[in-house]
């Protein structure tokens, strides 16, 4: 190598810095990374457990005051526990749940969740389909019309139940001073098994069916407005838009409001307690729901052992309609996949 060549390959090493060894003017040790300290370590490690932190708090309060209290009430459920004395308990198995199938009121409350539930939830979403429909269209005010659709979701239960039941008064009430109006005799509301139904699914029907109506109002405007030009092409009017188009499209928006109403009517708890005052449900229990069932047992006869079982009873109940109604929407969508 000429001393020209030498002269350049040690210029070129002394401008990259490296040597024989370590020094003034030199890199890392050899064998070494610069991103091997303790401070590069420890953001890898918090890189990969911030997921986890993050969700962390969800699932603390979710095994707190979810997944506890649901095991917690199933251990309950196969004691004798009485709510004078909660921290004595005797073993009884399945006998809770035995007694709970062999009480005739826990048949009525079931009988009388399920038609209120059918009273409340179809026409509810019925009109709220109906209500979601109209706002799709260009009218003048509606966002004063959307949000006077959640003032009644908005309101305290309690509240609306209450002015509910001076409206279905049986002396006093609006309701049976229209009627009247037209020759039809005073209805007793709250004694009646049909109409304290009817009365107590009416309130249902007021505070959710603007709420469903802007969840179906939100699912429409997910829809391509050119499978309405298309179909207006064709020649279809807006009913048939509406049952080719609108409805195909709301299909997964349809099934949920169905489960989260079954669920609702399920747990129906606030409106028969608070329209007439009496966790019985009426003086021959016409409207006591499962809800409040379980309330009377643990809070009126202080059996909360039974209260416990009457719980799970529920939870299986909402998990069985919930599959059932996941069930005929799969079979459908397949059904309607394979045309």
């Amino acid at each position: 190598m000429s001393p020209t060549s030498l002269a350049k390959v040690g210029a070129r090493r002394a401008r990259s810095g490296s040597g024989s060894g370590p020094g003034p003017g030199t890199g890392a040790a050899p064998g070494t990374d610069p991103g091997d300290g303790p401070k590069a370590a420890l953001r890898r490690t918090w890189r990969k457990a911030s997921p986890y932190a993050y969700i962390a708090p969800f699932f603390t309060l979710f095994l707190a005051f979810g997944l506890f209290p649901l095991l917690y009430t199933a251990f309950v459920s196969l004691y004798r526990v009485e709510l004078q004395t909660s921290g004595e308990m005797e073993w009884r198995g399945i006998a809770n749940y035995t007694a709970l199938f062999t009480d005739e009121y826990f048949w009525i409350s079931l009988r009388n969740t399920f038609t209120i539930g059918v009273l409340s939830t179809v026409p509810q979403l019925a009109m709220a389909l109906g209500l979601a429909h109209l706002l799709n269209y260009k009218l003048r005010g509606r966002t004063f019309i959307r949000t006077t659709l959640l003032l009644p979701y908005a309101t305290s239960v309690a509240a609306a139940t209450l002015v509910f039941a001076q409206l279905f008064g049986r002396d006093f009430g609006l309701i049976n001073y229209v009627l009247g109006l037209f020759g039809v005799d005073p209805v007793d509301w709250q004694t009646d098994t049909v109409a304290s139904q009817i009365a107590v699914s009416t309130i249902v029907i007021w505070r959710w069916t603007g709420y469903n109506a802007l969840i179906y109002l939100a699912g429409m405007q997910s829809i391509p407005h050119e499978l309405y030009e298309a179909a207006g092409i064709d020649g279809a009017s807006r009913w048939r838009q509406f049952i080719h188009v609108t409805l195909p499209g709301l299909r997964p928006t349809i099934v949920f409001t169905v489960i989260i109403s079954t669920i609702g009517a399920t747990q129906l708890f606030g409106e028969p307690l608070l329209f007439e005052g009496s966790i019985s449900g009426g003086i021959s229990h016409q409207y006591q729901t499962l809800g409040l069932y379980m309330y009377e047992q643990g809070w009126g006869f202080f059996h909360l052992g039974r209260a416990a079982a009457i719980a799970w009873v529920m939870f299986v109940l909402i998990v069985v309609l919930v599959g059932v109604n996941a069930l005929i929407a799969r079979r459908r969508a397949r059904k309607e996949a394979g045309r």
